[in-house]
């Protein structure tokens, strides 16, 4: 199929209002570096609320819905919708925790916190897994959901998709910093969540589908259900229990990191004070789960209608590389039938939500790479124009990595799980941390090392032929390697007493785990925050959102009573949550 004129001088439109803020604030971006990876610590709540939800918003997330939706019904986004937890811990435990250490980026926390050669180790290692190959995999995710999507509306072949998302990446992330960031990511959600609902609107529309009444007397009921069947024993366990009870505090994944981090942390230490650092990521998990679920599962439902087997796809989309076909792409088949006008908007919407996190990948890898590695280990006491203008360079070798990468990935799916099991089994580390004074350098190195051996194992078995059980890898990953760096914090000497000083003195954290450590200091101003008022906060915070979520899926398939119970939980939550939060930011 082929856009219009209009549709294109919609694109158009798009992509210069959202490069304008690039442009009028590049000077500002590049007077500092804490300008350009940081906003200078002076963004309103509202703005890196919107910017994180940007952010998660990219092309590969409607894809994976749907690959998520056809596979194993609605109810299979548990898989992402239980790291909720983990999101709302960070609001109430770690963000005015992070906000109050001062530091540029999530990785200098480690020389605060810890001491010695081995505190600098972990800083420099993750810099650069994180940064380049974390970073870059991640990225190339993104790149083959644009891919998959340019081929079907545009019939580009990926080269060419690649090429043009590389150009326009890199003219706006090195030149805008972090601020042209954040502006922009403001204007490109309206345009992404638009275009969203505008595309479940026009799929209930098909004939096949017959509405939302059709959609829903046409599916399964299974299909439709909010919680796996219980009676699917192997099911259950994979997309509801594990996540619930494992997944969500163990593993390591970006935007959803156990005690927040990556840039997550960037925007809550770019935030301009901990009020705004709370009521920004509050704001960003409520928008994530609660706003923008139902319009990608709507459209994911209609396409089980639509294109049931991914024959049907195939016959639909005869340009497309045969390669690229797998149950993704029934998402950007199903914005074939927008009509003119809205299919540009669409398509300024899709490129809005790419440009949002690729932009945003890029400035938090080259904040690794410059402030953690280059200005730390190779280059330290240059200019700040001379870090600036590093982080520019380094920002288009980024992206032209993260290009070359995207051909070797398979679908969204695959590339999702990826990143799970390699972050398997650190994240109760991640938690524990900022409240356990014990936890020292080495603890992280257990971690990382442990995490990555026995996940290297269990691939290794896998490509040998063994028979691996398909909750196997995760749960013995998080066994081994929570046993092994709890094991090594025991029995090697904790970090220097006058750095657990400096650190508490600094951060403040709430809870028993630090008492030796302010006794021996005769510290008597203790921590401002209530860990009860925290945990409470944490419980209001997924009672709300959860309600919200499935308070709406209710009502879209019709179920009154049940909505009406969701709607209770709802008001009562957000009740409590509207007392305690003036308790939180005193």
């Amino acid at each position: 199929m082929h856009l219009t004129t209009l549709d294109w001088v919609i694109v158009v439109l798009s992509i210069a209002i959202s490069f304008t803020p690039a442009v009028l604030l590049a000077r500002r971006a590049g007077s500092s570096t804490a300008e350009f990876f940081t906003s200078g610590r002076s963004a309103p709540w509202w703005l890196i609320g919107v910017s994180m939800v940007a952010t998660t918003f990219s092309t590969d997330t409607p894809n994976l819905v749907t690959n998520l939706v056809r596979e194993g019904g609605v109810a299979n986004n548990w898989v992402w919708w239980a790291f909720l937890l983990t999101g709302m811990a960070t609001v109430f435990f770690f963000a005015k925790l992070w906000r109050r250490s001062g530091v540029m980026t999530d990785l200098e926390f480690y020389e605060l916190r810890y001491s010695g050669k081995a505190a600098s180790a972990v800083r420099a290692f993750r810099a650069v897994y994180l940064g380049l190959f974390f970073n870059c995999v991640i990225m190339a995710t993104v790149n083959l959901a644009a891919a998959k999507i340019a081929n079907v509306l545009l019939g580009w072949p990926m080269w060419q998709t690649l090429l043009v998302c590389a150009l326009l990446n890199i003219a706006f992330a090195a030149t805008s910093g972090l601020w042209g960031v954040l502006v922009t990511d403001f204007i490109q959600f309206g345009v992404a969540m638009t275009g969203s609902v505008a595309a479940a609107v026009y799929a209930l529309r098909q004939p096949e589908v017959g509405g939302l009444s059709g959609l829903v007397t046409r599916l399964d009921p299974q299909t439709l259900a909010l919680v796996p069947d219980f009676g699917n024993w192997g099911l259950t366990l994979s997309v509801l229990v594990i996540p619930l009870t494992v997944q969500w505090w163990s593993v390591w994944y970006p935007g959803a990191e156990p005690g927040g981090g990556s840039y997550i942390a960037q925007r809550m230490l770019a935030a301009r004070s901990e009020r705004d650092a709370l009521a920004g990521t509050l704001f960003f998990n409520v928008a994530h789960y609660a706003l923008r679920s139902w319009p990608w599962i709507i459209v994911a439902l209609a396409s089980i209608l639509v294109f049931p087997t991914l024959a049907d796809i195939g016959q639909a989309l005869p340009h497309v590389d045969p390669d690229l076909i797998g149950h993704d792409m029934a998402y950007p088949a199903m914005l074939t039938f927008l009509p003119a006008g809205l299919l540009g908007l669409m398509v300024a919407g899709l490129l809005a939500a790419y440009v949002s996190t690729i932009s945003t990948h890029l400035n938090w890898g080259t904040s690794y790479l410059v402030h953690d590695i280059y200005r730390r280990f190779l280059k330290p006491g240059a200019t700040e124009q001379h870090y600036v203008m590093v982080g520019r360079l380094t920002t288009g070798l980024l992206m032209a990595l993260a290009a070359a990468f995207t051909p070797l990935l398979d679908n969204a799916s695959a590339a999702f799980q990826l990143l799970l099991s390699i972050g398997a089994g650190t994240g109760l580390l991640y938690l524990l941390r900022w409240f356990w004074w014990r936890i020292n350098a080495w603890s992280e190195i257990a971690a990382m090392t442990s995490s990555f051996l026995v996940a290297l194992g269990f691939f290794v078995a896998g490509k040998s032929g063994a028979d691996i059980g398909p909750h196997t890898p995760l749960l013995a990953t998080v066994a081994t390697t929570t046993i092994v760096w709890i094991a090594v914090t025991l029995l090697t000497r904790p970090t220097e007493r006058s750095q657990l000083v400096a650190f508490y003195r600094q951060v403040r954290p709430a809870g028993p785990g630090w008492r030796p450590v302010v006794a021996e200091a005769g510290i008597t101003d203790g921590s401002p925050d209530s860990m009860a008022n925290s945990l409470l906060g944490w419980v209001l915070g997924c009672a709300f959102v959860y309600a919200a979520l499935f308070g709406s899926g209710s009502a879209l398939y019709g179920n009154w009573s049940q909505a009406l119970v969701w709607l209770a939980v709802f008001i009562v939550s957000g009740l409590g949550l509207v007392r305690l939060l003036p308790k939180l930011w005193r």
